[in-house]
């Protein structure tokens, strides 16, 4: 959906440009849409780099949007050298790439930062009082929720005490994705709190925006105190009406798989950095609609074995 997301864009500033597609693998929905697409090795392959940089140069692409956490790192050290060929990647540095795969560091950043979150352990040190169940146990740099369990008692701790795990409290309230926009000169453009009606796989699958200065005043905070953000990031926070508390949990430093939603409430990141790599004047804007309902469902893309290429199945 963020390919489609793009093609509008591009649409709607006049702007001849075309959405490529790269992927470790053919069978990927949005590489089958895109207009062209290549095959590259696995973000953790020392070739990704070079192959990302020489296809970049082939196809004269300006602008690269990564969209996994696990391909942040790699893309965000190597910034530079897509720069020295005119191609921006739309990530931000490594800091803030870490602070957002690492929870123990993201826990640290919060705490440091005097940013509002809850109480978290790494597993090895979780607490014993049945009093402070339950709890959640995560991965420590895990992402769309795999492996997050619900610890009851106590005694359900042991079989994460030896896995690189940290343990939190259950935040109060309801949780809502805040997604921001950070432009080169570092500063906030857009901040738009959507409350997660339903999730499925990690994924929000209905959400809707809410116009809560609370989280935006947050947002504002949440950028100023990442010295190397850029692009489009989000963080997960619960708010808690009766108490007046905020507690945040996450931060990603990418586009979040809700994003279409602010995008179409006003948060038009992908038409403002087309604008600004364009040179045109931008029509960021901080405003955005409040109460716009996203209600997902499955959709289906149909292709062949001829063009996903010998070896796909």
């Amino acid at each position: 959906m963020l390919a489609r997301v793009f093609r509008v864009a591009l649409t709607d500033l006049g702007l001849a440009g075309r959405v490529l597609a790269a992927d470790a693998s053919p069978l990927s929905a949005a590489y089958t849409e895109a207009e062209t697409r290549f095959l590259v090795p696995r973000c953790t392959d020392p070739a990704f780099i070079p192959t990302m940089i020489d296809a970049c140069r082939t196809h004269q692409i300006r602008l690269v949007i990564p969209t996994i956490d696990t391909e942040l790192p790699a893309l965000a050290a190597a910034r530079d050298q897509f720069a020295a060929i005119g191609t921006t990647v739309a990530v931000s540095g490594p800091r803030t790439v870490a602070l957002a795969r690492d929870k123990a560091l993201t826990h640290r950043w919060l705490t440091d930062a005097g940013l509002p979150t809850i109480a978290q352990w790494p597993a090895a040190d979780a607490p014993d009082d049945p009093a402070d169940y339950p709890l959640i146990a995560k991965p420590r740099c895990g992402s769309s929720s795999d492996g997050v369990t619900l610890l009851r008692t106590p005694a359900e701790i042991a079989h994460v005490r030896e896995l690189d795990y940290v343990v939190q409290e259950i935040a109060p309230g309801r949780e809502h994705t805040i997604d921001i926009g950070v432009d080169q000169a570092g500063t906030l453009i857009s901040a738009i709190p959507r409350r997660r009606i339903e999730t499925r796989g990690g994924e929000v699958s209905k959400g809707v925006t809410v116009r809560d200065d609370a989280l935006i005043a947050l947002a504002a905070r949440v950028a100023a105190s990442l010295d190397d953000a850029f692009g489009a990031l989000n963080f997960q926070c619960f708010a808690d009406p009766a108490s007046g508390r905020l507690s945040i949990i996450e931060l990603n430093a990418r586009f979040g798989g809700g994003f279409p939603l602010s995008d179409a409430a006003g948060a038009h990141i992908p038409r403002w950095m087309l604008e600004d790599l364009a040179g045109m004047p931008s029509s960021a804007t901080p405003d955005f609609q409040d109460g716009l309902v996203m209600l997902r469902y499955d959709d289906a893309v149909f292709t062949t074995t001829t063009a996903l290429g010998p070896g796909a199945l």
